[in-house]
């Protein structure tokens, strides 16, 4: 068994400048490093050669789509799927004796790093109340005392069900499904933190919160936006669409208040040219955005077009289009000429020739696809950002057809599965209804919490379990002091995890670990080997088979555990077989089958190559909206304003990280090496304010309700950024993110627009 470094990194910054490519050799070293420094040659050679293969492993990470068969490379991952894979197949154990030598209060003390590196966890444990040691227990009494805390509450709604996109859609269904039969739609996940603001823009505007394209749009649009977006990193097959879009001719626009590596130009390591050569220029334009300017970009762009067609009547907007699939084009039209220029320039920090660039690639572009990620939905105007993104592809057609459309680029492996799942506090009445036909029993109809919602409840005393299902729900959530207290005020938290994180450490009254299978294990229950389905960001579902044995033979799957669990609590409520779902997951596929539109014949149809794509009514000219068109939005302008003094930061992952847990201490995309406790400020920002480069400060968020939030003993380190604006990582910085600073409408909490002043780190102690 590998040893992890007993000891936390010691950090030494390193500043070297920011590379002006992603990907190539460096990128299959690294990759090849990380992975046989966590397993063996063996395990390596297996996950990374069966990895996003037909029958093979989906790639636990982000959710962008595979190539259709037949056009899979042999390697077909990128650096931090490579990483992401073998840090769950690591060789690592954690077993009974890691946690009597570590008390919780040390755990919460150490670092994400340190806890991740410590490998797999191996048997059920629980935190008694009077006890700060975890200590083993059977599944058979951790089922029970789980159901035992859940059938004593004095309301469902004291329970809160939460879940990540790592898990797979037949977990997902059972989990939404345990919880409403349960009685409860308390059901927050991770979306309600990412593309919670997509989903409510896109629902509003196109009656369905999904995106439009495919892969094959994305290789044959002529003009594609990469807003809010950093694919080098979050998702870097990516970078091999944008690519092939580029030999066939498109232009890509990058908008992002940071250069990055990614969108600047690509060595893609399955190509010659990628590996001796120069590589592939990915942004043809880049437009340095000011922190929340997308809106109003967007909008001076809207603006430009009306006036383009006013000049040439007929050629510029899609006038048939607009009449027949659309409504509100004229309260829309008249609304966007009264957008101030001068509103528009100060809120992106551009030029108005930049933006009149733009507009000219717009003009000689037929297809054009938006992709955005959280850049634009963690913003307070994050709706109103996505609906003008929907105006700006409704002008020109650029909907429901070939090579065009919008593309929220979801960051984690299932996180839209589990949304098709039901896994949602708000889910339709379509679906409730079809739940109730297919098992026999009345959901709960009323709105249950999201994540930020669940936060408020649990640190008023009015949550009292709860269930993570993965995720690291602790380090992903705002306001961290806030939430940590509020999770100590549950009786019981329980997570279902494959590896040690914070969330294990700062918990209830009393805690339970219930460690799964990971992605990469074989599944075997009893009627025999068992896969699982994902859903990618394009809405196509298929396979994943697990390969490598089970890290312990103490792990149960995760729809094991969810099925003993509902026979313990629910006392046989709906008669719904829980045992027969456990013993074959095709049984939980044959009922999803009769819930979830788009997924009839799920069984046979899942396991041809390449699996199903679900329908998008948008691409068959449908919108189901209460109009049964789309709908043109009138958005007023907004911008993120930060006082004198002040900066407005964003919150962002390391290129060697995933979601809430790094790797190293390393970004060596911008230049960072050894610590990960630094803030990137413009150098022009940096005299402005009488700092300097190196210099230790501590960031200081400013909010309405005049609480400290601090952020202590970060480095100053000279970057590129847009003036006026910082960056900093998470979850480190989700100190700074007040709960109540959320977006409107969706509550989402806006991790990219917290204002902060940088005050000298000596200052603490003067």
């Amino acid at each position: 068994m590998k040893k992890p470094p007993s000891e936390e990194p010691d950090e030494r910054l390193t500043v070297t400048p920011p590379k002006k490519w992603a990907a190539g050799v460096p990128a299959v070293t690294h990759a090849l490093q990380y992975s046989l420094e966590e397993t063996s040659v063996r395990r390596t050679g297996l996950t990374l050669l069966t990895m996003n293969q037909v029958n093979g492993i989906d790639c636990p990470g982000c959710a962008w789509a595979d190539p259709s068969p037949g056009h899979r490379h042999l390697n077909e991952y990128c650096e931090n799927g490579a990483k992401h894979i073998n840090d769950e197949a690591t060789s690592r154990r954690i077993t009974a004796d890691f946690f009597r030598r570590h008390t919780v209060s040390e755990l919460g003390r150490r670092s994400d790093l340190w806890l991740n590196q410590r490998g797999r966890l191996t048997e059920p444990m629980v935190k008694r109340p009077d006890s700060d040691h975890y200590e083993p227990i059977s599944w058979h009494d951790a089922m029970g005392l789980l159901a035992e805390e859940l059938k004593g509450l004095d309301s469902p709604d004291e329970a809160v069900f939460y879940t990540s996109g790592r898990v797979g859609n037949e977990a997902a269904f059972l989990l939404q499904l345990f919880a409403r039969v349960f009685g409860t739609n308390n059901l927050p996940d991770c979306s309600n933190m990412c593309h919670e603001s997509s989903g409510f823009a896109l629902h509003e505007t196109l009656g369905t919160g999904k995106g439009t394209v495919s892969l094959e749009d994305i290789h044959h649009a002529d003009l594609i936006f990469l807003v809010g977006q950093n694919p080098g990193t979050t998702h870097p097959r990516q970078l091999s669409a944008l690519e092939q879009a580029k030999s066939n001719g498109a232009r890509i626009i990058a908008v992002n208040p940071l250069p990055e590596a990614g969108l600047l130009r690509f060595k893609n390591p399955q190509t010659a040219r990628g590996v001796v050569g120069r590589g592939v220029q990915i942004a043809d334009r880049f437009l340095q955005i000011r922190s929340g300017g997308d809106l109003a970009l967007f909008q001076g762009l809207n603006r430009l077009l009306l006036e383009a067609e006013d000049a040439r009547p007929g050629t510029v907007l899609d006038q048939d289009f607009i009449r027949s699939s659309t409504s509100g084009f004229e309260e829309f039209a008249q609304h966007a000429r009264t957008i101030a220029w001068e509103d528009v320039l100060t809120a992106t920090g551009l030029t108005r020739e930049e933006i009149e660039k733009v507009r000219d690639e717009v003009l000689r572009s037929d297809r054009v696809i938006v992709c955005w990620a959280m850049g634009v939905t963690q913003q307070r105007h994050g709706v109103p950002t996505v609906r003008e993104i929907v105006n700006f592809l409704l002008l020109r057609g650029n909907l429901g057809r070939a090579g065009a459309g919008a593309c929220p680029v979801r960051g984690h492996s299932n996180v839209q599965g589990d949304r098709t799942m039901g896994i949602w506090e708000r889910m339709p009445d379509s679906f409730l209804d079809a739940l109730q036909k297919e098992f026999g029993f009345d959901p709960p109809r009323a709105h249950g919490l999201d994540s930020v919602n669940s936060i408020r409840a649990m640190r008023e005393g009015r949550i009292k379990v709860f269930l993570g299902v993965a995720g690291n729900f602790v380090r992903a959530a705002p306001d961290t002091a806030v939430t940590e207290n509020a999770m100590r005020r549950c009786s019981l938290t329980a997570h279902i995890s494959t590896k040690l994180n914070k969330s294990h450490a700062v918990c209830g009254r009393t805690a339970l670990i219930l460690p799964t299978l990971g992605r990469t294990e074989r599944d075997t229950q009893a009627t025999g080997e068992q896969f699982v389905t994902v859903e990618n960001s394009m809405s196509e579902v298929h396979t994943s088979h697990g390969r490598l044995e089970p890290a312990s033979k103490l792990l149960l799957s995760e729809v094991a555990i969810l099925c003993r669990l509902a026979r313990r609590t629910l006392d046989g409520k709906a008669g719904i077989p829980w045992h027969q779902f456990e013993a074959d997951y095709g049984t939980i596929r044959d009922r999803i089958s009769h819930v979830v539109q788009g997924l009839h014949d799920f069984n046979r149809r899942v396991t041809r190559p390449g699996g199903i794509r679900l329908p998008n009514p948008v691409n068959e000219g449908v919108y189901p909206t209460p109009v049964g068109k789309a709908l043109f939005t009138c958005n007023a302008w907004e911008m993120s304003h930060a006082p004198e003094g002040h900066l407005l930061l964003q919150t962002l992952r390391s290129h060697d990280q995933w979601n809430t847990i790094p790797y190293t201490d390393n970004d060596r995309y911008r230049g960072i090496h050894g610590s990960r406790r630094v803030v990137l400020v413009n150098p022009h920002d940096v005299s402005r304010l009488g700092l300097a480069e190196g210099q230790r400060v501590d960031l200081v968020s400013v909010w309405a309700d005049n609480a400290e939030r601090r952020a202590e003993d970060f480095e100053v380190v000279h970057y590129p950024t847009a003036r006026g604006c910082a960056a900093a990582y998470y979850p480190e910085t989700n100190v700074l993110l007040p709960l109540d600073s959320v977006a409107e409408t969706s509550n989402q909490p806006t991790a990219k627009g917290i204002v902060v002043r940088l005050e000298p780190a000596a200052a603490r102690t003067g």
